[in-house]
């Protein structure tokens, strides 16, 4: 077998100790898991000892998956290149659902030596018959970026496919990339669960990361709220004109819409220099934003999460966080794109929004000069992929139950599978349980005289081939030019509130929409202005991770705001914290009023205004937690209280306004926060039966009760589709209320919406905590962003922004 190590050494690269750990834990038959910096050689440490066992194998050798399509090409490149080296007759392609058709026509027929696809993809190849007899020489899957995947539904379906490749191939190897992950145990055993300590792999490498933040020229003038933040836009400007290239994250696709435009704006000439990157656009309209990357041909590219992972762009001299990463794995991630070599350093320079988030960005750079990096949970058994992933094996090769059951409870997620449970998906992929059981569209397998489950019905078979995957999302509308080209694609509900004649904002054009037929909409361009609406996509707000809160925490409670001490030992000299400097009037201001906030001890403090009482409270436990929290906390108040009560929330804590008799006493408090009697409290006061229903919607995609139509036919529109899953939820719940469908959407609704566990954990930690109440004369810094929010969802748009401006000017002067 040739060297691993000589296709680096013919480049003039000295290999990494991490690099040799790999290549040989994987000659002596190891799988596991290899944790390294982005940019550090992974790929190679992977790849390389699999290639060379392989390179003069036959057949389909090298399966490796991906969580993104756009990172396919990339690989490839870099996969072909150690190809050519070691045999150049070797191949490898992409199978994804960019691919062309006639590329998979040939992919059918014959497979590559390493093949790159998705978790989606690799389901599909499970529903052809021959793909056993394919991979009959796979010798080894690397699962890339796996900690995007792992806590979703996507790393479940990977883990289910894993099982099926090792049921055909006991030998299987698979190993796992990550650069950003704290639970690697848990990660490693989710990519080999049956081995009983997968081999984890971490380079001593610590890569080189400057974290800066931009300061306001002028913090008086800076927002305490809001979350656009082109008021930098200036400062902006000028870090881009200092570097050759930048990738300029933001954390909605809106938000890139609206940067691009604002860029755009101050640097008119930088029309052909700047490009937009993210999942609504066209797959063109995305490789020129990548390729512009890669060549250096484009001065900026602005982008959401689509260009966070693996592709290589080395030439980016720097990364430029608009908003707060709200996570510190996030933040390192993104900063990787920027040095992405072995040996170069990573530059990232956040951008606030709001003069509180300069605090989030000096506390994610403590945070990672500590490496305290936020970990990935693991699903455990969502039944919806279980039964796609059935009806999929099913469809490829008939299988018995028993020997069915052994490979899915081999998996982590499916490890305590129950009797019960496994009998229930067996009943829902041959009738559809027991309330659906009348009706021939919802049985799907057959059961052959030796009690193999099979399909063989080819409507059906083609209608879930459309239909697998995990990934749900609002219905979307392509738009498209009259000369048939599509800039990409809008949700359903967001361009159903324009009329014909209206101006949209997409892809950094103004449009004029023409009309709207079959889920296309046909638009024209329209001359600019600052009347187009510019495209939204719903999509939950990114919650601030506990390692981040804490670390936020630290910060504002530290006895010095502008210098800390020494961050790791040896290190004896002070570090400044610009950011810290730059908020310290607010951090004044707020301990004059009240007192700061702080994650070991709960301040909660009480406001009169004219609207009535307020309360606002500080756990520090992220947007979603607050907004369960709150409404909690309302609903229990006004069980003894028949005032109506309002609640808003923040990442740093929530506020209740009432006209009167707002409980402000520790005890009542502590009563009013007990977690007793916790999950039918939020079931009732969340009104989560309907969130719940809207839940379904999605898991009857998934699970398969919801089909994608055949080819030709018209698609369900949102409407469409939002009506048939109310009709089953409530058949279900009318026919069958132990359907196990049904517990699993309420159940997913309740960490989904509110993070349930770490509610559950926010409240045991408050029974022991300390309260502080403190009652205020008038807002503190930190309640006013919660106040804001309340205005600006009551009041007319011009009327808060009136009164903002007026309560902010007065919170200057104290």
């Amino acid at each position: 077998m040739p060297d691993p190590a000589s296709h680096l050494r013919a480049k003039g690269h000295k290999p990494f100790l991490f690099q040799k750990q790999a290549w040989a834990a994987y000659a002596k038959g190891a799988s596991g898991l290899i944790h390294a910096p982005t940019g550090q050689g992974k790929t190679m440490a992977v790849y390389l000892g699999p290639l060379a066992e392989t390179a003069d194998a036959a057949g389909c050798s090298i399966l490796w998956i991906t969580p993104l399509r756009a990172l396919a090409a990339d690989t490839l490149h870099t996969l072909r290149e150690a190809q050519r080296f070691f045999n150049p007759n070797l191949t490898a392609e992409a199978r994804t659902g960019d691919t062309p058709a006639a590329l998979r026509a040939r992919l059918r027929k014959n497979l590559p030596h390493t093949l790159v696809t998705t978790p989606e993809s690799l389901s599909l190849m499970l529903t052809h018959p021959d793909t056993r007899e394919k991979l009959a020489y796979l010798r080894c899957v690397i699962v890339d970026e796996w900690h995007e995947l792992l806590g979703s539904k996507r790393g479940v379906q990977t883990e289910l496919c894993l099982a099926r490749l090792r049921t055909w191939l006991p030998e299987l190897r698979t190993w796992a990339l990550s650069a950003t992950l704290g639970n690697l145990d848990v990660a490693a055993d989710c990519i080999r669960p049956t081995i009983r300590k997968p081999t984890i792999i971490s380079a001593d490498i610590d890569k080189p990361v400057t974290i800066e933040t931009l300061i306001p020229r002028e913090m008086g003038n800076f927002p305490w709220s809001g979350h656009i933040g082109t008021s930098l836009a200036p400062q902006v400007i000028a870090k881009i004109e200092a570097a050759a290239t930048t990738l300029l994250f933001t954390n909605t696709r809106s938000q890139t819409e609206i940067w691009y435009q604002e860029i755009l704006s101050l640097r008119p000439g930088w029309k052909d220099r700047i490009a937009m990157h993210h999942g609504s656009l066209d797959r063109t309209e995305r490789d020129i934003a990548e390729n512009g990357l890669r060549d250096g041909s484009l001065k900026c590219v602005v982008a959401t999460s689509s260009l966070d992972l693996g592709v290589d762009f080395s030439p980016v001299d720097q990364v430029i966080q608009v908003c707060s990463p709200k996570g510190v794995a996030r933040l390192l991630q993104r900063a990787g794109r920027s040095g992405h070599r072995p040996g170069a350093s990573s530059k990232i320079i956040g951008v606030p929004t709001n003069a509180l988030e300069l605090i989030e960005f000096a506390a994610a750079r403590e945070a990672a000069q500590a490496k305290t990096i936020e970990s990935r949970a693991p699903l455990s058994k969502p039944l919806d992929v279980l039964v796609q992933h059935l009806i999929t094996c099913a469809i490829g090769t008939p299988f018995l139950p028993a020997e069915m059951l052994t490979e899915i409870r081999s998996t982590r997620a499916y490890r305590d599978l129950t009797e019960v449970e496994w009998q229930w998906a067996l009943s829902f992929i041959t009738v559809g349980g027991k309330a659906l059981a009348a009706y021939p569209r919802y049985r799907k397998t057959h059961i052959d005289p030796e009690g193999r489950y099979s399909i063989t019905d080819k409507r059906l078979i083609t209608q879930h081939r459309l239909s697998i995957g995990t990934i749900t999302s609002d219905s979307s509308v392509s738009l498209k030019f009259a000369n048939g080209h599509t800039p990409g694609s809008v949700e359903e509900g967001f361009i159903a509130k324009l009329k014909p004649g209206s101006t949209l904002i997409f892809a950094g054009r103004y449009l004029k929409l023409v009309r709207i037929r079959d889920k296309t909409a046909t638009v024209s361009p329209a001359p600019k202005s600052g009347r187009g609406k510019v495209a939204i996509w719903n999509g939950t707000k990114m919650s601030l991770s506990t390692e981040l809160s804490h670390a936020f925490s630290a910060l504002i409670n530290h006895r010095d705001w502008g210098i800390l001490p020494k961050a790791v030992p040896g290190d004896s000299s002070p570090r400044q914290q610009p950011e810290l400097t730059a908020v310290t009037p607010i951090l004044t201001l707020q301990q004059k009023h009240s007192h700061l906030p702080s994650d070991t001890t709960l301040l909660i403090e009480h406001t009169r205004s004219r609207e009535g009482e307020h309360l606002f409270l500080y756990p520090f436990a992220g947007r979603l937690v607050h907004e369960g929290l709150g409404a909690l906390l309302a609903f229990r108040i006004s069980q003894e209280n028949p005032e109506t009560i309002s609640a808003t929330q923040n990442d740093y804590g929530f506020s209740l306004t009432a006209r009167r008799n707002l409980p402000f006493s520790e005890q009542a408090l502590r009563r009013l926060l007990s977690p007793d009697d916790l999950l039918p409290d939020l079931l009732e006061c969340m009104n989560a039966a309907e969130l719940a229903r809207r839940q379904f919607r999605e898991i009857a995609r998934v699970s398969g009760l919801i089909l994608q139509p055949m080819p030709g036919r018209k698609s369900a529109s949102q409407r469409e589709l939002q009506s048939s899953s109310t009709l089953l939820y409530e058949v279900l719940q009318r026919y069958d209320p132990g359907n196990l469908l049904l517990a699993q959407s309420e159940r997913e609704i309740l960490e989904k919406q509110l993070e349930l566990t770490r509610l559950t954990a926010a409240l045991r930690k408050i029974e022991t905590q300390p309260i502080l109440l403190r009652e205020t004369e008038q807002l503190t810094p930190f309640a006013f962003p919660l106040w804001a929010e309340r205005l600006q969802a009551t009041h007319i748009a011009a009327d808060a922004t009136t009164r903002l401006e007026a309560m902010l000017q007065e919170l200057n002067r104290s």
